[in-house]
């Protein structure tokens, strides 16, 4: 399974926007993830966007691997419309796995726990 590419969509939602990342495979699974920074919208889709030629052709399951390469090839790490932006892309590809595997998310975290 590799990624084919990534779609940002922006959702007006009254006082602030939510920024929705969706991440789609070869084999027609997509996850979906949120990377909402209030007031910066625009900002964090175009991060994502910058982070999609790095994650083109790269197997989708490969979730640290991957959130490492973006964090540590930054030259400002750690910002926050970097991390919003990775943090989207991390829960889609988060959503892919559960999909592929038959399981929900929770349980490839760990299972239910309080």
């Amino acid at each position: 399974m590799r990624i084919t590419a990534v779609e940002t969509y922006l959702c007006h939602c009254y006082r602030a926007n939510w920024v929705f990342v969706r991440v789609m495979t070869d084999e027609g699974l997509h996850g979906v993830g949120e990377a909402t920074l209030e007031f910066r919208e625009p900002t964090v889709a175009e991060a994502v966007h910058e982070l999609e030629r790095h994650l083109l052709g790269r197997d989708p399951h490969d979730i640290e691997a991957i959130w490492h390469e973006a964090y540590r090839d930054s030259y400002w790490r750690g910002g926050p419309v970097l991390m919003t932006a990775l943090s989207g892309v991390e829960m889609a590809l988060w959503d892919i796995k559960g999909k592929a595997l038959g399981v929900p998310v929770w349980q490839l975290l760990g299972g239910k726990c309080r």
